[in-house]
């Protein structure tokens, strides 16, 4: 990722200093800069399939944004969802695409 990654110590610095640094510096610092070896774009559509499948709905959230910044469009969001609903659960679909349908209609951050 190119720009720094800071929720962990933001959200978590003082309550669980180490796992906010994984977060930080190793989930995002090391992990999603990979983009060598995967996309931003990509590494966003498999987030929100694995965080769908497990009803993370919270975290869900916050990825469909970042997945919007990272270029995946609505319809990609949808079709993922509607595949997943079949493997995961028409309820967590519905809820997803919820999520993504709040998301997909808010403006895009400029960031």
């Amino acid at each position: 990722m190119t720009e720094k990654v800071t929720a962990g110590r933001d959200r978590m610095g003082d309550f669980a200093p180490k796992f906010a640094e994984l977060n930080d510096d190793v989930l995002f610092g090391e992990v999603w800069s990979r983009t060598d070896q995967l996309s931003l774009h990509d590494r966003s559509m498999v987030t929100i399939a694995a965080l769908m499948s497990g009803a993370n709905f919270p975290q869900l959230k916050s990825h469909l944004t970042l997945a919007k910044r990272n270029g995946v469009t609505q319809a990609e969001v949808t079709e993922i969802f509607t595949q997943l609903a079949f493997y995961c659960g028409w309820p967590k679909a519905w809820t997803a695409l919820n999520l993504a349908k709040e998301v997909y209609a808010a403006p895009t951050d400029a960031k």
